[in-house]
């Protein structure tokens, strides 16, 4: 029984119809409960949604802890080990507000406000349920060598291109602050133009750092689209594996 309820709301075989509905009823429910929070609770609805998919979410909450041995294969040691998983504590916290708003005596405390926000962790739930998703976040493990090279390139480039405008141009940029946000907007090629150099080296600079930011931000969109094609093809070939060559 475990077994089976643990084959349905995790990811199962692609042929287990009942899998793919639940998948497609949470998906549907996690997009109904980010209503409330888009019209700030407005309308009689808005309760009722939210109390509604609460509901569902802790019911999801509590069959994924009872099958947490069957996930993480550790024996007793699992039910506790699930508790502190990335996704357990996303499900944790985008429930929770609504707990803590039923009790009265919360309502009156200020906090009860930044606790709402966590409302938002909702849309994080999506990741269990999409397998695009999914495949993104495994390109994202198998090429994180190359991003973290990548991503401190970038760091590096910006702390730098920050020091020398900062010696060239003191009055435009007063900290060193102002500085890395003009070097960071410059990277991107975002270029709001709040805060720009105005003297001709501080210029040159500005041109250098923009080209060079063309070529460091294309990097990562050239390796995670390599990583996503690699990804396909290999779910593609375990496929075919699984399934046999068509006659």
């Amino acid at each position: 029984m475990r077994k089976r309820l643990y084959e349905v709301i995790e990811v199962a075989d692609e042929k287990d119809n009942l899998s793919k509905f639940y998948d497609v009823f949470m998906m549907i429910v996690i997009v109904c409960s980010l209503v409330p929070i888009a019209t700030k609770g407005a309308g009689f609805y808005s309760p009722i949604i939210d109390h509604v998919t609460v509901v569902i979410f802790i019911i999801d909450y509590l069959l994924r802890l009872v099958t947490a041995d069957l996930k993480l294969k550790k024996g007793a040691k699992s039910f506790c080990l699930y508790l502190i998983t990335p996704m357990a504590i996303i499900d944790l916290l985008s429930i929770l507000p609504s707990i803590i708003a039923v009790s009265k005596a919360l309502r009156i405390l200020k906090v009860l406000r930044l606790l709402r926000t966590l409302k938002v962790f909702r849309v994080f739930k999506v990741v269990r349920y999409s397998k695009s998703i999914t495949i993104i976040i495994n390109v994202f493990k198998r090429q994180k060598e190359s991003l973290l090279v990548v991503c401190g390139l970038a760091v590096g480039y910006i702390l730098i291109s920050a020091l020398i405008v900062l010696s060239v141009e003191p009055e435009t940029f007063p900290t060193f602050f102002d500085a890395v946000y003009w070097a960071t907007v410059s990277l991107t090629t975002v270029g709001y133009g709040d805060i720009y150099p105005v003297s001709m080296a501080g210029k040159i600079i500005t041109m250098c750092s923009t080209l060079f930011g063309i070529a460091i931000v294309a990097l990562p969109a050239g390796i995670v689209t390599a990583g996503y094609m690699d990804e396909l093809n290999k779910i593609r070939k375990e496929k075919v594996d699984k399934d046999g060559p068509k006659v």
